[in-house]
């Protein structure tokens, strides 16, 4: 069943070196990228409902759906905090911020653990190898030109701090939705916040960026749905351990397509990360 995980951080590494040379290359307006891209992922999803559609009863109870209000106002902080971010700042200078998403996700869930047993794993032989992993990202990713904490940059660190509490959030009642029906229903809502919001206007867009959206779009998916998935069946801690694996394949990737060779710090941080995963494996 890690495998299932794995899968994941390679789909996320695949999302994350197209989005980058989407924005990198395209040139394309920011507000317009995001919109299509929830576009991209609620039309992607559009045929699998039809097999994979489930809503239980207990949903539909209030304190579930202001739970799932809470995940929807959390997602769309979290996205207007990093638009507001990348709009200003370059996108290589926020990566420390971003990275810092899966310690805060370690670390909401540890908390959330003390309010909601059993749904979220203690296990001290998950958690330690965890924290290591997190902060070997987050060394692997800092520079010294990146401790400027400026507006942009704190405001991807909130990003990064929402999108934490999303998903650590999202686990409260994921037991009542199937992963494609939770998050169809998630990007439906911030799809069209952003649409009124933002005023998109699509016809900017030609054949092959809509093709690269739209790749995009089906990566996001399926790493989405395997998060979701593995936090009900392997719990939020384990798979967001297994899912830091991803820098990893972003660097191979990196190296592959963007030219982009890694450093010493990238080097040891993915075998801490890699040897912290074993452990965790292993125990």
């Amino acid at each position: 069943m890690i495998q299932i995980p794995i899968l994941g951080a390679l789909a996320l590494a695949g999302g994350t070196i197209l989005e980058k040379t989407i924005l990198r290359k395209r040139k394309i307006d920011i507000r317009l990228y995001q919109t299509s891209s929830f576009l991209a992922i609620v039309l992607v999803m559009l045929p699998l409902l039809y097999f994979f559609w489930r809503v239980d009863i207990g949903a539909l109870q209030l304190k579930n759906i202001v739970i799932f209000g809470l995940v929807v106002l959390f997602s769309i902080a979290a996205n207007l905090l990093m638009f507001y971010s990348i709009k200003r700042e370059k996108v290589t200078n926020l990566e420390p911020a971003k990275i810092l998403e899966p310690l805060f996700v370690v670390l909401l869930a540890i908390i959330f653990s003390f309010f909601a047993e059993g749904l979220y794993d203690r296990k001290i032989e998950v958690i330690i190898p965890a924290l290591i992993a997190a902060f070997a990202l987050i060394f692997s990713h800092i520079r010294k030109h990146h401790l400027e904490f400026n507006k942009y940059f704190i405001a991807a660190i909130l990003g990064s701090f929402f999108f934490a509490l999303e998903l650590v959030t999202s686990r409260l009642i994921l037991d009542f939705y199937s992963p494609i029906s939770f998050y169809f229903l998630r990007c439906s809502f911030i799809f069209l916040f952003s649409f009124v919001l933002f005023k998109p206007k699509f016809k900017y867009l030609d054949k092959k960026i809509k093709l690269e959206v739209l790749v995009v779009g089906i990566l996001w998916v399926i790493y989405r749905i395997i998060i979701y998935y593995g936090y009900v069946k392997l719990g939020v801690i384990f798979t967001t351990l297994l899912i830091m694996l991803s820098p990893i394949f972003i660097y191979i990737l990196a190296w592959k397509f963007l030219k982009e060779r890694p450093d010493w710090r990238n080097i040891v941080g993915a075998i801490i990360i890699l040897g912290s995963v074993l452990y965790a494996v292993l125990s």
